[in-house]
């Protein structure tokens, strides 16, 4: 009971800071459904929604925390009501939902991983896991699992244990963790030069950029630069680079009437991620999502 106790105190600090929390039995497992919950399968007497999290609401009165992630609260209210109790007495732990409070985990698992992290990633709060570290960065997205060996992206629609307050500043979630979550698919190197990325590709110019505001000096110069980028990626990497190279050039046009070819920029860049043998559906969907966001946030 003390335990469950402590757990319930910890779960009220992190609701008073603003995290989503949930109790966690052993395992690190979230609590058992209620009935109800368990045998929901749709429409029925609980659709599984109304939690505080849940993306698709539907009529779910169950008062206890099923549905794991999206039960997960700020609510003292919620948090010491009878239909929690039980729960803080299994309590191994407790979780928050990172998306919940706009925020991203990075889940680094091993020594390996960490190391990466350091190498690429740009410093953020830092958490001691019992396996690795846990960069915290403010700022939500898709969450994705095994984007790279030994890391997960915990944000929206995951949970993610409470291991303490960790060390250091936290800061803006960068482009390098977003295009994590375009993975890229191990492939022989024999791709080189794929009948799908024919050199017959339209080029950019003023005939299919009219209503652009940047000379074509510029524009030719970003693109080449990012393009060196990507075909430098000769091992690994080609599809977030190409992501992020992307999403760069889409926010360099977000205040030109249009239009700016910006297609033709993108086929440029997917044909130099498949020069180096990224798999071209997953060329053109890293390129798609980083110009679309770019265009989008800045907007």
């Amino acid at each position: 009971m003390r335990a469950a106790s402590g757990h319930l105190r910890t779960a009220l600090w992190l609701a008073g800071i603003g995290l989503p929390v949930m109790p966690l039995r052993a395992g690190k497992l979230p609590v058992g459904n209620c009935p109800a919950c368990a045998s929901s399968k749709g429409p029925g007497p609980c659709r599984c929604g109304e939690r505080p999290n849940m993306l698709a609401a539907g009529p779910c009165q169950c008062p206890a925390p099923c549905h794991a992630w999206a039960a997960a609260t700020t609510n003292p209210a919620v948090l010491t009501s009878p239909a929690w109790a039980r729960a803080w007495q299994q309590a191994g732990a407790v979780a928050y939902h990172p998306g919940g409070a706009d925020l991203t985990v990075v889940d680094l698992d091993n020594t390996d991983a960490v190391i990466w992290a350091r190498q690429t990633l740009p410093a953020t709060l830092t958490v001691a896991t019992a396996r690795g570290e846990h960069w915290v960065y403010r700022g939500a997205m898709q969450s994705a699992n095994h984007v790279r060996p030994g890391i997960d992206i915990k944000s929206r629609m995951v949970y993610a244990r409470w291991y303490g307050p960790g060390s250091g500043a936290m800061t803006a979630l960068p482009d390098a963790v977003r295009g994590l979550v375009v993975r890229e698919e191990s492939t022989a190197p024999l791709r080189r030069g794929v009948a799908s990325s024919s050199p017959a590709r339209a080029t950019w110019d003023r005939s299919v950029a009219t209503g652009c505001r940047h000379t074509e000096a510029f524009v030719r110069t970003g693109l080449e630069r990012g393009l060196a980028k990507v075909r430098a990626c000769t091992d690994s990497g080609a599809g977030s680079q190409a992501y992020g190279v992307a999403r760069f050039l889409a926010n360099q046009h977000t205040a030109c009437p249009g239009p700016c070819g910006l297609e033709i920029l993108a086929q440029q860049i997917i044909d130099a991620a498949v020069s180096v043998d990224v798999p071209e559906a997953y060329a053109e969907r890293a390129v798609r999502n980083g110009l679309g966001t770019g265009l989008v946030r800045a907007s």
